[in-house]
Formats: structure tokens, sequence, C-alpha cells
């Protein structure tokens, strides 16, 4: 089978590998949509664990089945993370702090036509796809999921000022849902384009990230690497407000320590879905609460991965980029 073998952002090698063999209680899925995440370009991140096959975001059509719980024909997405449900993290509420989740993944990775699904996945993170859900959208799950793990995290609810800083695809995300829960939103980017899909998504007021943002905001979430955002995310908070970096930037922050103390900011971040907010980000795509299919820009196959890199890394008029392998 092809696969996509990632070395750095600059060099992604189409090779051949032997299609993987599944045991007792797994399955192999035909990967038909493998969306390209932000953090598969956060060079620094990736390039220290290189080469390897990335890619996470997957939905497909199981080719084989040695599960009792699926079959062969059968439309699915599949988690690539998946909890214990049995450790203390598990048992608090806290899956994505779990050491099985951290390590677990599918084989080889989305970037492939076939991934070999473990049987811990196939139990825990592996969903039937309703007919009216597309791959395409299908592969969008585990990116909403995140956004909606995230949201609930900091409790952001309706009546509160939310400002979301940079509006790519997890702005967007993170936009609709607050929208969905009554909040008040606004949205920054420094992409004219992008600002405009935020005011198509229901943000209440859009800014020019370059200008001063004269907000006070009771939860900022942060969606951009760029250092700029920190900074702006502690002028922006108000007193007992929640930033949270559901993008980081790939140097440390400084945090203004007197503000910090006065005004009793929190700081956190977000990691990942759990096995609910999957099922939940599954439900809001099938009831057509969150439109993820516009936000599909691009379609390559597996073999132009190296351009659909590029396309991310521009970060111009692009906002997710799905191959077909």
């Amino acid at each position: 089978m092809k696969v996509a073998v990632y070395y750095s952002n600059n060099d992604i090698r189409i090779e051949e590998r032997p299609k993987p063999v599944i045991k007792e209680g797994e399955i192999l899925v035909r990967v038909k949509a493998s969306g390209i995440c932000g953090t598969d370009v956060m060079e620094w991140y990736r390039q220290k664990k290189a080469p390897r096959i990335l890619g996470h975001e997957i939905a497909g059509e199981i080719a084989e089945s040695k599960s009792q719980k699926y079959k062969a024909g059968q439309k699915v997405f599949v988690s690539h993370h998946v909890p214990c449900n049995k450790c203390k993290y598990c048992l608090e509420g806290n899956h994505t702090a779990c050491e099985a989740l951290h390590k677990g993944n599918y084989d080889p990775g989305g970037y492939s036509e076939f991934v070999r699904v473990p049987e811990a996945n196939v139990n825990i993170g592996t969903y039937i796809l309703p007919e009216n859900v597309s791959c395409e959208e299908g592969a969008m799950i585990e990116p909403l999921a995140c956004a909606v793990r995230g949201q609930i995290a900091i409790g952001v609810k309706k009546g509160q000022v939310v400002l979301i800083l940079g509006s790519g695809v997890s702005g967007l995300l993170n936009i609709l849902l607050a929208k969905l829960k009554g909040a008040q939103v606004y949205a920054t980017d420094i992409d004219k384009s992008r600002l405009d899909k935020a005011k198509e998504y229901g943000a209440d007021r859009i800014i020019n990230a370059k200008e001063q943002l004269a907000i006070k905001a009771d939860r900022i979430i942060i969606c951009t690497g760029a250092l700029s955002a920190t900074a702006q995310a502690f002028d922006c908070i108000d007193r007992k407000g929640i930033i949270q970096f559901f993008a980081i930037p790939n140097k440390n922050i400084e945090i203004p320590v007197e503000d910090f103390w006065r005004n009793e900011i929190t700081v956190t971040s977000t990691y990942g879905a759990a096995p609910v907010d999957l099922e939940e980000a599954l439900r809001l795509i099938k009831d057509k609460k969150v439109n993820v299919k516009d936000m599909i820009t691009h379609i390559l196959p597996l073999s132009e991965i190296q351009k659909g890199f590029k396309i991310v890394l521009d970060a111009k008029d692009s906002l997710k980029v799905v191959l077909r392998p």
C-alpha cells in the first residue's frame, strides 16, 4: 500500500509499505478521507520523531473485520487516541490526561491507504457514520471534538464575552460552538478572508489582529501559534477570566505576574478529546448544528500531500485540507 512518510514539512515521501495484518478483535480500515491538522505542520514538534507516518483525522470503510462489533463495508470514523477508562485521570473525568490515550494510536497513521485499528480503538474509538455524514465530514469529527472538550473545560456559557484569537478552522469551530451556547463572540485574524469567514460563521464582531483590541473578555481561546496573540490575550482578559491555549506557540510565554495575581486570571491549555466529546461532535455534524462541510476548502489525493502541507503552511485561502488516499 502507499503511505506518506513525514521527514520534514518540505520532505514528505510517498513510499510502499505492506498492508497491515489484523489480529483478533481488530479491524482494517480503507482510509477515504484524512485531514491535515495544524499540529502536523508544527515542524519543531513533529520533526524530532521523524521519519513517521502522520495523520489522525480519518474516516473510511472497514475492509476487514475480526471484531464482533463491526463488519466489512461499514463506513466509520476512527479515533487515534483512546483512554483506558480505569486510571485515576479517567475516573476523575480527565480522559485526555490518560497514559493510554497518549501512547495509543492506529497503525501506521492516517496518511496511508489502510490502517490497522487496535482492539482498544475498535472498542472505544470507532463510530459508524450516519448516511448523511460523508467521509470528508467524518474526518472533521476529531478537530470538532477537541473544541467541544476545550469549551467544556473553561465553562463557556450564555451571556459571556468570548474572544477567539485566530480564525482558521479551529477558530471557526470554536466560534460556532460558543454561539450555540449563547455567548457573545469576538474574533480576530490578520487575513481578511478568514475574518469574513468568522463573520459568516457567527462572530458578533470581527477585528484585524494588528489593531488594538479594546475588549474585556470572560473567556479567551487562542487558536493561533503567533506569540503576539499571547500578549493580546493578557491585555483583553477580564478579572477572573480564563485564557485557553487551543493552539500553542513554539516558544515559552511570559505571564504578566501582577495582572495574573491581582485579577485572578486562569491560564490553561487543552489537548485532544475523550469519547464523550467525539460522540457530541458526531451528533452536531449529523444534526447539521455545525457545518463542517464548507470548512473543507481543498481535497487532494495522497500523492499530493506535499502540496497539501504547503497550502496549510501558507494559510491563505485555505481552511481544512483533506487527503483522499
